[in-house]
């Protein structure tokens, strides 16, 4: 199983109406099956996260954050890892916003482990 406690991730590809960027920050942290994490930076001036760590090192979670224009938005992330050769983790993420304008608009993101 996968181990996400005190991994960094980075966005290397987003499409959809998403507010991450190549600048934002994630800082994942994990106790036993539990998810939790941080992330800033590009459009984003502060989120977290909160969700469940798979078996099979799938994520299902919750985020919420707010833009540097004073948004606040939240929704859903189901992430997919994918080892690489040099062991760092590949995240494919399908999300939907679940507040605001956005509501119901879904996207995909690739990060990756920094």
């Amino acid at each position: 199983m996968i181990h996400y406690g005190e991994r960094l991730f980075r966005a290397v590809r987003t499409e959809g109406d998403g507010d991450v960027g190549g600048d934002t920050v994630f800082r994942y942290d994990q106790r036993d099956q539990i998810l939790i994490g941080t992330y800033s930076g590009g459009d984003v001036e502060y989120g977290s996260l909160l969700g469940r760590v798979e078996a099979d090192g799938c994520l299902d979670f919750l985020y919420h954050h707010m833009t540097k224009s004073g948004a606040l938005r939240s929704g859903r992330c189901e992430s997919r890892p994918e080892v690489l050769p040099s062991g760092r983790i590949r995240l494919h993420e399908r999300w939907e916003w679940t507040t605001g304008s956005g509501k119901g608009r879904r996207g995909t993101s690739v990060l990756e482990e920094v």
